[in-house]
């Protein structure tokens, strides 16, 4: 892909617990360059489907059955998942911007995928996610607080898998702040690469 970022295939991993800002943070790198671009992951289930592929079970089923399953993982009585056509399909577009709420989920796609990636860990606290899912109308405030649990509990158990490229406090930080600190980044390592 050529741009911004130059020729080479950069993706941005963000992680971190519910209402922590991987969507407004997504929204402020597209500002700064339309090259950047979150990733709909494939979602076999119910409920919202903005920034998503619903898909079935089937399809799913034949995804698996191929070897192209990435990552899943199961939330809120639904399946989530990173595909490798949806991959390829997203660094031909642009900078895939994947937001993963799993430790594993991050190792395994940037392990599993080759590409750079930018491995971000986006933080606030468990009083500010229920504020902000409840400010945002959300109707399961309470699953999103036991998944922020979950983040916790997450972060302490593989304390080393991942090294962070970036971490950033969404309370510290605006999403135009955390956004172009990423953009930076990866401006970095284009540099880098073209040298």
């Amino acid at each position: 892909m050529s741009g911004r970022h130059g020729e080479y295939r950069f993706g941005v991993l963000l992680y971190g617990p519910p209402a922590a800002g991987k969507d407004t943070v997504t929204a402020a790198l597209a500002a700064i360059a339309p090259e950047f671009r979150q990733f709909e992951r494939l979602k076999v289930g119910s409920g919202k489907s903005s920034g998503y592929r619903m898909g079935s079970p089937e399809q799913l089923a034949s995804l698996e059955k191929a070897g192209d399953v990435v990552y899943e993982n199961a939330r809120y009585g639904n399946v989530y998942v990173v595909d490798r056509p949806g991959l390829d399909d997203a660094f031909a577009a642009g900078v895939p911007v994947v937001h993963l709420g799993q430790v594993a989920g991050v190792h395994t796609v940037a392990s599993g995928y080759r590409a750079d990636w930018v491995t971000v860990l986006l933080w606030c606290s468990r009083e500010t996610t229920g504020e902000r899912s409840r400010g945002r109308g959300d109707a399961d405030t309470t699953a999103r607080l036991e998944a922020w649990d979950a983040t916790q509990d997450d972060l302490d158990r593989y304390p080393g898998i991942i090294s962070w490229d970036l971490t950033i406090s969404t309370e510290d930080h605006t999403p135009e702040e955390a956004a172009q600190l990423i953009d930076r980044l990866l401006m970095q390592r284009a540099g880098a690469a073209q040298a």
